[in-house]
């Protein structure tokens, strides 16, 4: 075992970096849509979650605001579908839903046991501030992390660099040459690590197509792989005396 010589700051994404997003999506909005009278067919939930993805994007290049988020991809839907259904109303249901119960990403639990007091562990995240303090309760993680940032909380949405300012404001001692970013966006993740002027990591267990315009400076495709990147890269552990 060795001991830290000096600190590195791993900022960990939560959704599909850490806690599978897509199969809680998945689930939350099957419910939703039952209850509003309406089959949960695989072919409407994909198209929701396709509509959302692109409706955070918005979000984080600035164009639209989260309240918009929220009630905007279920009208969206339910206009292609052509039936008559509130947004607000849907929001509600799926919200509730959504922060019930968690999954796991592959290697996510091993990943926290391992890295836990040896690197300086925080969450930043996007997601819906009571869905999110959920989630991570029903996980029971939050002991793993010094903090958790959420955009909400913070005020602020990733990848804006205020986003990260005001979250390195309240780290102690904290120092951009040895703090990292690791997570599965390049548009909210990599692009803020960017913005924030540290090192990134992007997770890519689905073999996503790369951009151009947003180049990580590492790229895994397993959790697993993460540990042995940071002790490489930042020479974290010196041998016990």
């Amino acid at each position: 075992m060795g001991e830290i010589n000096q600190p590195v700051f791993v900022l960990l994404d939560l959704d599909d970096t850490i806690l599978d997003f897509h199969q809680a999506e998945a689930n939350a909005v099957s419910k939703t849509l039952a209850q509003l009278g309406i089959e949960p067919e695989e072919s409407i939930i994909r198209r929701y979650s396709q509509i959302n993805a692109d409706r955070w994007e918005l979000l984080e290049r600035g164009l639209i605001t989260r309240e918009e988020v929220l009630t905007s991809r279920f009208e969206m839907l339910f206009g292609e579908l052509g039936v008559e259904r509130s947004g607000v109303e849907a929001q509600k249901i799926y919200e509730g839903l959504l922060g019930r119960g968690h999954w796991f990403m592959p290697g996510a639990e091993a990943l926290l046991k391992e890295l836990y007091g040896k690197y300086r562990l925080f969450i930043v995240s996007n997601g819906n501030l009571s869905v999110q303090d959920s989630r991570i309760a029903s996980a029971g993680i939050a002991g793993y992390f010094e903090e958790i940032f959420i955009s909400q909380r913070v005020g602020y949405d990733k990848p804006r660099k205020e986003f990260f300012d005001a979250c390195f404001a309240r780290i102690s001692g904290f120092d951009r040459e040895r703090a990292i970013i690791v997570g599965d966006s390049l548009t909210s993740d990599i692009q803020g690590g960017i913005n924030a002027g540290i090192k990134t990591c992007w997770y890519d267990p689905r073999g996503k197509t790369p951009r151009e315009d947003i180049r990580p400076d590492y790229r895994i495709t397993a959790l697993e792989q993460l540990p042995a990147l940071l002790e490489k890269q930042f020479d974290s552990l010196k041998p016990t005396v």
